[in-house]
């Protein structure tokens, strides 16, 4: 790990224990960092905490104001935070549970979310219970009991379909027509790769890694690896090739 992320990371989990004290019960490093997959400038910081139980009110709001970016400099693209309560984190519920959300950073859109019914359905409700668990798998413990001891997976059958609702989400995101380069058609492409993997393979990879094993021995192993130079600067897919990729991956997994 970057000596810039892991020192912003402790100080992070000493300001969590600051405000929420006994309450906290572990602080985990997830997504990219969990995985073994951070790349500057590219990847955010995710994390997610555990506590005891449901939070007040005040407690949310402080803890969101001592971990903002405007109070504690987030040195990645942003810092996108969870807080979950024990017993949502070992259920293994598809709903999304969380006490609260916090995306912050220098690039990043502010956003606040106490409750999850406040969270519009228009953003995705399927992120928490697959970043559950990612984090059981590969969750990286900076205060607490491991994570596999705290996160469970969802069933077979609704971590289906939440990975079939990720990639309608994608399927539904505006993208230019015809052959142009398309921003961001490179992580969908490679969003879904790692869809398919955990389906295919029941393990949890990062992006690039997760496609470069995909396109092995896939027939669109070429747009694969052009997403892959375009995470690293390189020219991304055109929408539709995107697209028809996508529906593809979302065919074999609904059809399995």
């Amino acid at each position: 790990m970057r000596d810039d992320i892991r020192d912003y990371l402790a100080e992070l989990v000493r300001r969590s224990r600051d405000v929420l004290g006994d309450d906290l019960v572990g602080a985990y490093a997830a997504g990219s960092v969990g995985l073994g997959a951070y790349q500057p400038g590219r990847s955010d910081v995710d994390v997610a905490l555990v506590v005891a139980g449901p939070l007040p009110e005040g407690a949310k709001r402080i803890l969101v104001e001592r971990l903002r970016h405007e109070s504690l400099p987030c040195p990645a693209r942003g810092l996108e935070l969870v807080v979950y309560g024990r017993d949502v984190a070992a259920s293994g519920a598809p709903e999304p549970g969380f006490e609260v959300e916090l995306n912050t950073g220098a690039t990043m859109p502010f956003r606040a979310t106490y409750d999850p019914a406040d969270r519009p359905a228009a953003d995705g409700r399927f992120w928490y219970a697959l970043d559950r668990s990612i984090l059981r798998q590969s969750g990286l413990t900076l205060l607490g009991p491991p994570a596999a001891d705290v996160f469970a997976d969802p069933s077979p059958r609704a971590l289906r379909a939440l990975l079939a609702d990720a990639l309608r989400w994608w399927l539904a995101l505006p993208t230019p027509p015809g052959d142009a380069p398309a921003p961001g058609a490179e992580d969908a492409v490679l969003g879904a790769c790692r869809a398919l993997v955990r389906h295919r393979d029941g393990v949890w990879l990062g992006k690039v890694d997760a496609g470069l094993r995909v396109a092995a021995d896939d027939p669109d192993a070429a747009l694969i690896r052009a997403s892959i130079e375009a995470r690293r600067g390189g020219t991304p897919p055109s929408g539709p090739a995107a697209r028809a990729f996508q529906r593809r991956v979302l065919d074999r997994i609904t059809a399995d």
